[in-house]
């Protein structure tokens, strides 16, 4: 079996949670406030988002949630990475 280059593997995964995160605001700068609760209620199944919808998000608050995003995901994607790797028989 080949081995998960680590950092690569949690680049990928980062790149596309901030990606997501992106396209989360988009729908919410789009949509308005109505429309983003009835998309993410659909998404998530059902669960009344209403509560938690807040379409006045500060531009630097924003940015600062994307690049937060970034760096857990790439965390994340590193972690399965080097814990798939470990399991892997050396030869």
């Amino acid at each position: 079996m080949n081995r998960i280059n680590v950092k690569k593997f949690g680049f990928a995964m980062g790149l596309t949670a901030a990606i997501l995160y992106a396209g989360c605001m988009i729908v919410l700068a789009t949509a308005g406030q109505e429309g983003s609760i009835t998309f993410f209620n659909s998404l998530l199944h059902g669960l009344d988002t209403t509560s938690i919808i807040r379409v006045d998000v500060p531009i630097w608050e924003a940015l600062i949630g994307i690049v937060q995003t970034f760096i857990i995901a790439w965390l994340t994607g590193a972690l399965i990475a080097a814990f798939y790797n470990t399991q892997i028989k050396s030869r």
